[in-house]
């Protein structure tokens, strides 16, 4: 990587604990990548310092005394030049909050810098190597951060073949594989790009590339015909942007 096209990230760091700042400048002065500007010890310094710094990068505690990590990320996303969150935290509840206000990537407490070095470059990697002056960030979620047994699992966007409402959670259809999401699919229909997924009914949503065909069972009931072999009934209301996809 060319250092000088592209600087090291300017980064700060925001942790209540002393000890946990002190780990993280350490595990970040052995990073090549990471230029550490400074650090703070709550939510409201670390908005001032965000403001006055316009850092590339924050590694953001989440569970902080006054305002939250969460409530940090949130305050900053309206910011012109806001910085790539990364969350370093010792709870793993947090994780679909985290990923609702954008994070970049979501580390447990103990860091290791191995796990600090890949969070590094997927942030670089959503930057697309460039400065920040000509970042430009996708309005569409890219990925969700899912539970799964007994871990988190990230998923790309573009992987979720369909998606199916279960009462409070979404069920992501992902291949063979299946992960529930606790959000609603109203929220999540907003979350996704309109151009890949489509609303087939209420309790669906579907790749539009995933659709092998439409067809009329009678009565004005149709049904969306998926690849894989499922059969889904198109909802009244979501028929005529359906019948879009044969051009009619």
């Amino acid at each position: 990587m060319d250092d000088i096209d592209f600087p090291p990230l300017t980064t700060l760091i925001v942790d209540d604990e002393p000890l946990a700042i002190e780990r993280l400048q350490l595990l970040c002065a052995r990073q090549n990548d990471i230029n550490l500007v400074g650090t703070a010890s709550d939510g409201e310094a670390a908005i001032r310092l965000a403001q006055q710094l316009k850092p590339d990068l924050m590694l953001l505690d989440i569970a902080m005394p006054g305002m939250t990590g969460l409530e940090v990320a949130k305050a900053l996303s309206d910011m012109e030049g806001s910085p790539a969150i990364i969350f370093v935290t010792a709870f793993d509840r947090f994780a679909v909050e985290a990923f609702g206000v954008a994070a970049i990537d979501y580390v447990l407490k103990p860091v290791e810098s191995d796990r600090l070095s890949l969070a590094v470059s997927r942030v670089r990697g959503r930057r697309g190597n460039m400065p920040a002056t000509q970042k430009q960030e996708s309005p569409w979620a890219e990925e969700f951060w899912v539970p799964y047994k007994s871990e988190l699992r990230r998923i790309a966007a573009s992987e979720i073949d369909r998606v199916e409402a279960e009462r409070d959670y979404m069920r992501l259809h992902v291949g063979s594989v299946s992960y529930l999401l606790h959000q609603t699919i109203t929220g999540l229909e907003e979350r996704l790009n309109p151009q890949e997924f489509i609303r087939l009914h209420r309790s669906h949503l579907v790749r539009r590339d995933w659709i092998g065909g439409l067809r009329h069972d009678g009565g004005g009931i149709w049904i969306a015909c998926l690849k894989c072999g499922t059969e889904i009934r198109i909802g009244r209301t979501h028929l005529a942007e359906a019948k879009k996809l044969a051009g009619r």
